[in-house]
């Protein structure tokens, strides 16, 4: 079996994840994808809320191996919880970052017109995962306080937060921070094994530093 069909048939093979079964992408591992020029629309309710719809086309940035993912037609209904970060460049263009979470609420198989879900049911999950969430941060309100950084590389010291992410805590230490370092905004940092990577930092060492930070940091928590 070649290795493209090993990936196909893993995909494919059950799984488990805290007691439950689910088929698909394994749990850890992540995609990459690139999207096209989009159109957001927005508009203001209140002083501080804004209603938006966005519509675009994702590509993925490599190759999906043969055989494996879904039937072409296949549908989803996610639910994102996501920063927003923004900087005005000058009077026409912004630079956005976008760094949060997302919920399946439901799926639609290929050639099928309805959800595996109906909405009611769709409502009831979303109000579950709410609850669940704001239980979450009642419950351990330190496991998501912002971590201060000062980290010193190569003579240059860099000052910052590493905020985490509510689904990527566990056993009051969190794995996928949100990294902002002398007033900018770099990008989620997420540890794989016993390395650190940031999406927007090329250094490696930079990224090593700021994990040992973090790391010693819930070290001193626990």
């Amino acid at each position: 079996m070649t290795k493209s069909n090993e990936i196909a048939a893993s995909y494919d093979k059950a799984k488990t994840f805290k007691g439950e079964r689910y088929t698909g992408m394994k749990v850890g591992r992540t995609h990459h994808w690139y999207y096209d020029k989009g159109d957001w629309k927005e508009k203001k309710i209140t002083p501080e809320k804004w209603e938006l719809a966005y519509s675009t086309t994702k590509r993925r940035a490599g190759k999906a191996p043969e055989g494996s993912g879904v039937p072409v037609g296949t549908g989803y209904h996610w639910f994102i919880l996501a920063h927003q970060y923004v900087e005005k460049l000058n009077a026409n263009d912004y630079m956005t970052q976008m760094v949060g979470i997302k919920y399946k609420l439901a799926h639609k198989r290929a050639g099928k017109d309805s959800w595996n879900a109906a909405g009611n049911a769709q409502k009831k999950h979303l109000i579950e995962i709410l609850q669940s969430l704001i239980a979450e941060l009642e419950a351990d309100p330190e496991q998501l306080t912002p971590i201060p950084l000062k980290v010193e590389y190569k003579n240059k010291l860099y000052e910052g937060t590493a905020v985490p992410v509510p689904a990527a805590c566990e056993n009051g230490a969190c794995f996928d921070l949100d990294i902002t370092l002398n007033s900018k905004h770099i990008g989620m940092m997420r540890r794989a094994g016993d390395k650190w990577k940031i999406t927007e930092l090329k250094s490696q060492g930079l990224a090593n530093a700021i994990g040992e930070q973090i790391t010693q940091w819930y070290r001193k928590a626990a």
